[in-house]
């Protein structure tokens, strides 16, 4: 019989925090049901399999994230709104590394239409209407600030940057400002 009050939003939530604590890779089915001192068995009524379960972290990580941009750029453009994006997805990643992680996995097409995956580019696009950027290089400008934001994010976290000076809190904002500086000058094609 399965245990009363598990749910799968509970067990993704349970899962999410598991990731945190030791990386996303290391969620399974069988981590979670140690952790509920369960049977494995008693979790399948409620996931298919880990790949079910890491699906539900990444849609959690996604809509979270998705909730913070949005609060972070209410009454922001340009500049400050670039900044308060790319803060949100370094605060993120600091606070919760695992599940950082698990908003990069690869969804089905199935599960990324459902996921708040189009609110991140939705945000993006928003802000670059401050830069008056057209098709394509609207596209072309939210692949680059994803890549850099994502890419900075990834090192930093694996301790990329700790090494040597200067602190990497002055080599973001340095890139930020880069960034702002090329989205306002965008080269012509």
């Amino acid at each position: 019989m399965v245990r009363v009050g598990l749910t799968t939003e509970r067990l993704v939530q349970a899962g999410a925090e598991l990731a945190d604590e030791v990386g996303f890779d290391q969620v399974t089915v069988s981590a979670l049901a140690r952790r509920f001192d369960v049977k494995v068995a008693s979790l399948y009524s409620h996931l298919k399999s880990s790949q079910d379960l890491k699906t539900g972290i990444a849609l959690l990580a996604l809509e979270e994230l998705a909730d913070r941009g949005a609060a972070a750029l209410a009454g922001r453009a340009g500049k400050d709104a670039l900044i308060a994006l790319a803060n949100v997805y370094r605060d993120y990643a600091a606070e919760h590394p695992g599940r950082y992680a698990a908003a990069q996995l690869r969804l089905t097409p199935e599960a990324a239409a459902a996921s708040a995956g189009s609110r991140h580019s939705q945000m993006t696009r928003a802000i670059l209407r401050g830069y008056d950027l057209t098709e394509p290089d609207q596209t072309h400008a939210v692949r680059l600030l994803g890549s850099v934001f994502h890419g900075y994010v990834s090192l930093e976290l694996a301790g990329g940057f700790s090494h040597s000076a200067p602190d990497s809190q002055e080599t973001w904002t340095r890139i930020l400002d880069g960034l702002d500086a090329l989205l306002r000058n965008w080269p012509a094609p």
